[in-house]
């Protein structure tokens, strides 16, 4: 097992999350759900424990968990969602977070900080300004981890950094470069071919809405795991703020 994966299900509030840069279509619950379940068991495949956090069935937003954690070396910071309506999400991650028996710590008011926002690879930790993360939360997560090189990244269009670029395992970013300024991108076929969550050794999990981007990172060597997502794609979200992977390593420090 290479760690634990912390995740939520969606609750029946599910079709109401907040939509800022699509047009809302209808979101169907119970296939939702269904997704969701999927999604788990590829992450349980692939090696990683799921861990479930308590349901928030009267927060519509609460199986994007990544938004409400940073996980670095051992400590967890919990954020403050941009969204004042996000906020009570953190308390039930707070809780699982610290049943796990990691170091906690909170982004404070006035910073805000949405986990979607950070981008981590090798020493190097990208965080997006945006409408949900204001340069006081990146502030405060620079002071948090002083041993790693914290970077402001302008974001054009898009509601968090990862919406824009992730991290493949060789630490090549991926993105499009219409969102995002940074140097030496991987221009993905898809948009939702930006979304990358690395599994460990060769292994990554992809959006089955991005088959072409998925058919090029296995011409590159890599082992590529595809879910549908399409009901949390209408709501904004992709492969990886539907969870916080959390490495063994960091669970014994």
């Amino acid at each position: 097992m290479y760690g634990i994966a912390l995740v939520r299900k969606p609750g029946p509030r599910i079709a109401e999350g907040i939509v800022t840069h699509l047009r809302r279509e209808p979101v169907d619950p119970v296939l939702a759900e269904s997704q969701h379940d999927a999604y788990v068991a590829a992450l349980a495949e692939a090696g990683w424990r799921p861990v479930y956090v308590p349901p928030a069935d009267d927060l519509p937003d609460g199986p994007f968990v990544e938004d409400t954690l940073v996980v670095s070396g051992g400590l967890a910071v919990l954020t403050r969602p941009g969204a004042e309506e996000r906020r009570p999400e953190v308390e039930s991650v707070a809780r699982a977070v610290r049943e796990l028996g990691m170091k906690a710590v909170a982004i404070a008011r006035p910073g805000t900080l949405d986990g979607g926002d950070v981008l981590q690879t090798g020493s190097t930790v990208y965080v997006g300004r945006s409408a949900r993360t204001n340069d006081d939360g990146i502030a405060q997560l620079a002071a948090l981890l002083p041993e790693r090189k914290v970077v402001p990244v302008e974001l054009k269009g898009v509601l968090h950094l990862k919406s824009a670029v992730t991290a493949l395992p060789d630490g090549t970013l991926i993105g499009d470069p219409r969102h995002v300024d940074l140097p030496d991108l991987l221009v993905p076929e898809e948009e939702a071919g930006s979304h990358v969550v690395p599994l460990g050794g060769d292994r990554v999990l992809m959006a089955a809405s991005a088959p072409r981007t998925a058919a090029a990172l296995e011409a590159r060597g890599l082992s590529v795991t595809t879910v549908d997502i399409s009901e949390y794609e209408k709501l904004e979200g992709c492969v990886t703020c539907m969870s916080v992977l959390v490495a063994a390593q960091d669970l014994s420090i």
